[in-house]
């Protein structure tokens, strides 16, 4: 079963095989050192799919020592341009609603009341088994929106907060992405469970202080003011480049094994989730710095 979070539920984040990869399909043999790889089960890599060449199922080069050439390309499989167009589009709607949110000045209620919209429209694509490019679309629109009120709220408190939090995001995936292509990062299995653990307790930990706050008022335990507040901003803004690296190694099994086309707009979707991750605690994150 998909977890009914959009943050756990992409390709991988399954209850039925518990890692970052494209399903549960049957594990190696025993003798096979890379028996154990969560990816060796890829059901793109089958026999016919002149993307077979699976080298975890086939006791190839582990993770740090990089990949085999991938095939010629075939029709209807993703391809990196794929990837990169779509998330472009989406992307690039998140960023438009939020101008015009900002620019029409919106009502905190109305953008709050988009943010929730998003939220909804997250989580039915994360039950969806197959990515609607439609709802994607129509969740960058209503958190773009969100993220335009958002961002003049905090422009108000510490100003020149959301331009320092977009040049931030765009530092954070500029850095993920070359340590991960040079495998300073290494996507794992333990690497998986550590940041599928660690965000689970960062989003339960964000829950409570939401709920003392709402009964008791000020800001609930404290995890978002003061030194309290830079920690675990500090650690939103780990887990978010965690998230991202964990988004690239998706695209790149999907890309080597022959992933269906639509797989790009799931892809799409998950890198934006993890780039409005980032973006949202460096804001916070900012303002608490400003502020002190």
């Amino acid at each position: 079963m998909r977890s009914s979070n959009p943050v756990f539920s992409r390709r991988g984040f399954s209850r039925d095989n518990g890692y970052a990869g494209f399903g549960a399909g049957p594990q190696a043999g025993a003798a096979n050192p890379y028996a154990a790889n969560p990816y060796a089960g890829s059901p793109y890599a089958q026999p016919g799919n002149p993307y077979a060449a699976n080298p975890y199922a086939q006791g190839g080069p582990d993770l740090a020592q990089g990949y085999p050439q991938a095939p010629v390309q075939t029709a209807g499989r993703m391809t990196i341009d794929d990837v990169v167009s779509r998330t472009a589009i989406t992307l690039g709607l998140v960023i438009l609603a939020a101008g015009a949110a900002w620019a029409l000045e919106l009502p905190v209620g109305l953008g709050f009341g988009a943010g929730i919209v998003a939220m909804v429209l997250g989580l039915i694509q994360s039950f969806k088994a197959k990515p609607t490019p439609a709802l994607i679309l129509a969740y960058a629109v209503f958190e773009g929106l969100f993220l335009g009120v958002l961002s003049q709220a905090y422009n108000d408190i510490a100003r020149g907060a959301p331009m320092q939090a977009v040049i931030g995001t765009t530092a954070v995936f500029a850095g993920v992405l070359i340590a991960y292509r040079t495998r300073i990062i290494r996507v794992d299995r333990r690497f998986t469970r550590f940041v599928v653990g660690a965000s689970i307790g960062f989003i339960l930990l964000m829950m409570v202080n939401m709920m003392f706050a709402a009964f008791g008022g000020g800001d609930g335990l404290g995890f978002r003011t003061g030194g309290l507040g830079i920690l675990f901003g500090v650690i939103g803004v780990v887990l978010g480049a965690c998230f991202l690296a964990l988004d690239f190694k998706q695209i790149e099994d999907g890309v080597q094994y022959g992933a269906p086309r639509e797989e790009s707009w799931l892809a799409a979707f998950g890198l934006t989730l993890s780039l409005v991750w980032i973006y949202t605690e460096l804001l916070r994150l900012i303002s608490i710095l400003n502020n002190d």
